[in-house]
């Protein structure tokens, strides 16, 4: 069995500072996937190396601006192959996408750790995730042409259904709901694209469960959250899943992130 847990940690300093890694090492993973690290890879290493985490392998994309995104994926044993975006001048030193090859005793799997940022309708910010959503759609595909098993992880910043969130009707045409964000998901889940929702292929139609709540107001409180979080796999890896659980914190006050993480058992 492989245990894979992804979560945006909104910032892997703070979310240390809140008890964010212990969470995460008592879920007992075999693989980490991160969004959002806001760190440089120094500043992750020596995070890192005050936490139960402290000896992981580490594939991490930084952001060239600072303080500003970043993904990686933590491993109990070194990759096979790591990769650091997918060679797209525009999206490769933005951090948002790490790509590492795992042996298993099922065959090799490709882990993707993916952030895609939250987009403003009607703006230039919209154009460039619509660009990212195009770009990271390509490379998926080439990647299913080459393997059988591929699991995109991360914050896509887009509620595919109107079970993805509470308030569906106040959010239309709203980035993060927008009709041609979604048509990326239905094309990647489809019968061609080769790509299944693992958390909504185990845990039911729905509505949620949500994996992102604002700080603000009452929204954590009434559960008015987005599911925006996935593990996305290729259909033979996706038959091997058998378990998937998000980790929403018991209450406001013990909230180490304003995402919770989608962990997924694999039997590998």
């Amino acid at each position: 069995m492989l245990r894979l847990v992804s979560a945006n940690v909104n910032g892997i300093r703070a979310a240390a500072r809140r008890g964010g890694l212990t969470w995460l090492a008592d879920a007992a993973p075999d693989v980490v996937t991160l969004q959002e690290v806001r760190a440089t890879a120094q500043q992750l290493h020596e995070v890192l190396a005050d936490s139960p985490l402290a000896g992981w392998h580490v594939a991490h994309a930084t952001c060239d601006a600072a303080g500003r995104c970043g993904v990686a994926v933590l491993t109990r044993h070194e990759p096979a192959h790591v990769r650091h975006g997918f060679g797209h001048r525009e999206f490769d030193p933005c951090g948002r996408w790490v790509e590492a090859d795992l042996a298993t005793d099922a065959g090799p799997l490709t882990v993707v750790s993916a952030y895609v940022h939250t987009g403003e309708a009607g703006t230039s910010r919209q154009v460039v995730k619509q660009r990212f959503l195009a770009a990271a759609g390509r490379r998926m595909a080439a990647l299913r042409r080459e393997r059988d098993h591929v699991v995109v992880t991360g914050d896509l910043n887009v509620a595919h259904r109107e079970v993805d969130l509470k308030n569906w009707r106040g959010n239309v045409g709203r980035a993060g709901f927008l009709p041609e964000e979604r048509a990326y998901l239905d094309r990647w889940l489809s019968t061609r694209g080769g790509y299944v929702d693992v958390h909504r292929s185990l845990a039911g139609d729905g509505p949620g469960p949500y994996t992102w709540w604002s700080w603000r107001g009452k929204a954590f409180d009434s559960d008015a959250g987005w599911r925006i979080d996935y593990q996305l796999a290729t259909r033979e890896l996706a038959n091997r899943a058998h378990r998937v659980t998000v980790g929403r914190a018991p209450s406001y006050a013990e909230r180490w992130s304003d995402h919770a993480p989608v962990t997924v058992d694999y039997e590998m």
